[in-house]
């Protein structure tokens, strides 16, 4: 990965972003050290433009960035880190610096939805969803009908462990379900957009 670290004075600007829920939690600014010592310790260090010192996040609160990638953008000069953090990323105690904005975890989806389109696209003898997938729309339609009785029978119960991991069950055949159709979650988001309206 080439990083041009000359176009600014020695510094490039690192947008970190929750590896998780894919929130944008703070943008700092890094020189090839920092650079160098993120990879090395798998914490997220900047050069401090204030301090005018590398300074790794959360050295005094304990709310560190644990390192997951780093990405460099088209014109090698901005950085897009992917990290998990340990506790509140801004110094006044919100969760980002726009203040407490998580997203629920969305970015988990998102993933999830990779994985499956993967193992659609690159079946594997060994795989769940692959299976699924080579039995055919109406065996995957037939998962989340059988999946949304089981919510709806634990809905009724008072176990609420049943009942979520039920509602994940359900949850994740209706992924397969809709990439077996063609579609994506942000489809049927799209349309609860418009129905706000």
């Amino acid at each position: 990965m080439e990083i041009d670290f000359e176009k600014a004075d020695g510094l490039v600007p690192a947008i970190i972003q929750d590896a998780d829920t894919m929130d944008v939690l703070m943008l700092g600014y890094m020189n090839e050290k920092a650079y160098e010592e993120t990879l090395r310790t798998k914490k997220v260090t900047f050069f401090s433009r204030s301090k005018q010192r590398l300074w790794m996040k959360g050295e005094e609160s304990g709310n560190t960035l644990d390192l997951k990638s780093i990405e460099v953008d088209c014109d090698n000069d901005t950085l897009l880190i992917k990290a998990s953090p340990n506790g509140p990323t801004c110094h006044t105690g919100e969760t980002t610096c726009w203040g407490d904005t998580a997203s629920n975890q969305f970015g988990v989806i998102e993933e999830l939805e990779k994985k499956i389109n993967d193992r659609k696209i690159n079946p594997s003898s060994d795989s769940y969803v692959s299976s699924l997938f080579e039995k055919g729309i109406n065996k995957i339609a037939q998962k989340v009908g059988e999946e949304a009785v089981e919510v709806v029978i634990e809905s009724k119960d008072e176990n609420d462990d049943l009942f979520l991991n039920e509602s994940a069950d359900l949850f994740f055949h209706y992924l397969i379900l809709l990439q077996a159709k063609g579609y994506g979650i942000n489809d049927v988001l799209k349309v609860l957009k418009e129905r706000r309206k």
